[in-house]
Parts: C-alpha cells; structure tokens; sequence
C-alpha cells in the first residue's frame, strides 16, 4: 500500500520522536511534532488532527508498509518503542522488495540497446548498486558526480509535467547580461542537460521563434490560458545529432573542422570522442599526433571544449575557427600578462 508524502513525513516524524529515549512523548506531542514538520517541510499551515496521528500509528504497527513497529503505550499515556534501538528507517530491504526492484532494473537494462534510452546507462548502474547494497550490506562501488543544491533544479519536475501535458506558460526571465527581468510567452518543448545546467527549449507562442533558457535563470513559470503551438522545425530527437552542448538556431547547418592533437591527448580523444561525427585523419608515426574532424555546427561550447585541452589541441581548419581560438587565446594571455603578480598579491586576503 502506497504511502503519499505528507503521510511519509509524519511516520519519520513520529520514529525520531519515540527513538528519543530523554523524553516522554503523549499523543498531543506527536500531534505537535508531526504539525511543525509539515510547516517547515512543506509550508503546510493547517496542523494535522489527533486522529489523524492515531492513524499513523496503528499503521506503522501494522505490516501493510512492513513496518511493524513496537510502539507501545505505558503509564496509560506516553509512547515509545518496545525496542529501543528500533527504528523504520533501518529497515532491511525485504525478499519481496528486491524481487520487485531487481525486476525492474532487469527491464530497464533492455532498453538500454536502444538509442533514445542510452543516458539511462548511469541511473540504471545507480540502482543496481543500491540494490546490491542493501542486499549485501556492502559499500557503494560506483560515485556519479553531483552538484547539492543547483539552482533552477526545483523547475525541472513542473516543467516536465507541463510539456507531457503541451501546457503553454508564461515565464519570467532574466539573463546575466540583462539588467531588467523579461516576459515570455513559450511553448516549451524540451529539457537538455550539459555540464551540470539544464537547458528549456521552446517557441514563442507567437510566432514560433526558438530560443533556449537556462532554468536557473527563470524567476517564475505559470500556465496561461493559450493555444499550445507545436514548432514543426524542431524535431527533439535529432536537433542535437550535429551539435556540441546546447546553442544551436534552427536551420543551422553543420561545417566540417579539423584538428590537430599532441600524443597524449590523441589517446583520450580515441577513446573519448569530442562528438559523434569525428574521424581520424591522419596519425604520425613520428610523435603520435593525430589529425581528427569533425562536422558540428559552430557554437561557444564547442570552442569552449577545444580550449579545455589547452596546448594539446589545435584547430587547423578552417580559418575563422583559428583566428577565434587565436584571439581568445591571446586574450586569456593577457590577463597574465607582465605586473599581474603584484597586483594579485595587492588583493589577496
């Protein structure tokens, strides 16, 4: 029997309540825990009843959840747990519950041959590793990077929702260059991730112009009352095949460049392709380098993952790729230029 999020909240409330051993706990106690939970929690101002409590209780002693705690009541008033070193949060994960988890990893691995379902690789390891965890009580043996807290995560459920529901929105926004807050209209489409930030794709509700907007730049998003507009020129699932990161205009075609590679790098490049589309030219003999190409439309986050190797890669074509790499890279250079060292120790603190 499933349990909603309020109702979770109010059993881990009442656990690390009758776990506290310093102190006696009436039902008004519970009943006063279980209120400023959901108030700081959930912003829930209305409390929550006796009843409702008494509830809970019984259905933590009970094994519809497979809980049965040993809650028990003494001097005709106070609860606690029979066992004090129970608790509902250490419990083992049961044979059915592996069962059931185990079955859906398993169908969730067969989709992984498939194209579109190839990004769930690292969220299907994660489960197994859970699973194995608490099967055998072992340590994890896989880390995936995280960043606690990023800002505009809270959007992505909403938005999710509201594009498998094809709900035109109003969103406030406002971008680092922009000194005011701008009003749009948008269809939304799509969410991509790069880097650690997500990305919205979407049209203007008025005239279907594409644009993309990072979510920890949205101030606010609420549905109106609009006719939602398909954009029958973006296609979600190829409008990245030629692309690296996210900027990317519609009819944007891609060019061909080609690079060079020191010995080392070309190792990593090998095995880790900048995009889908790249070749091996040309390797020398002498010292390992390596010529590669690439047909990607031209964007800042592609230059910005040439410029990531440093001296160990180099654009060679075309021209107007290299002058950009050459003048960005000059500038870069001038910021540690000559006196820059005094001045930095002028501002340290």
């Amino acid at each position: 029997m499933p349990a909603n999020k309020n109702a979770l909240i109010r059993y881990k409330t009442i656990d690390n309540c009758l776990r506290n051993r310093y102190r006696r706990w009436t039902l008004e106690d519970l009943v006063d825990a279980c209120s400023d939970a959901l108030y700081d929690m959930e912003g829930i101002t209305k409390g929550v009843s006796v009843r409702t409590v008494q509830g809970d209780i019984q259905m933590m002693r009970s094994d519809k959840l497979g809980y049965n705690a040993p809650i028990e009541v003494y001097d005709h008033k106070y609860y606690r747990y029979a066992d004090s070193d129970y608790s509902i949060m250490d419990m083992p994960m049961s044979q059915n519950d592996y069962e059931v988890m185990q079955e859906a990893v398993d169908m969730l691995r067969q989709l992984e041959d498939f194209g579109q379902f190839a990004e769930m690789a690292d969220v299907v390891s994660r489960l197994q590793d859970k699973l194995a965890i608490s099967r055998n009580n072992r340590k994890p043996i896989i880390h995936f990077d995280s960043v606690p807290d990023l800002k505009g995560i809270r959007l992505l459920n909403p938005l999710y929702n509201y594009i498998a529901h094809k709900q035109t929105l109003r969103i406030v926004y406002q971008s680092f260059s922009a000194r005011q807050p701008s009003e749009y209209i948008i269809c939304p489409y799509l969410l991509k991730e790069f880097r650690n930030r997500w990305f919205l794709f979407c049209s203007k509700a008025s005239n279907l112009m594409m644009f993309n907007l990072a979510l920890d730049r949205i101030q606010s998003v609420e549905p109106v009352d609009v006719p939602f507009r398909e954009n029958p020129d973006f296609d979600p699932e190829h409008f990245f095949d030629d692309v690296i990161g996210v900027s990317k205009n519609i009819g944007g075609k891609p060019r061909t460049i080609k690079f060079w590679a020191s010995r080392e790098q070309s190792k990593y490049i090998k095995t880790k392709p900048i995009h889908r589309s790249q070749q091996l030219m040309k390797e020398n003999p002498e010292d390992g380098s390596c010529v590669f190409r690439i047909d990607v439309v031209f964007n800042i986050e592609m230059y910005s993952v040439f410029m990531s190797y440093g001296p160990g890669v180099r654009i060679i074509y075309p021209q107007s790729a290299v002058k950009y790499m050459r003048d960005k890279l000059r500038e870069a250079l001038d910021q540690y230029g000559e006196g820059q060292e005094g001045q930095e120790g002028q501002e340290e603190c």
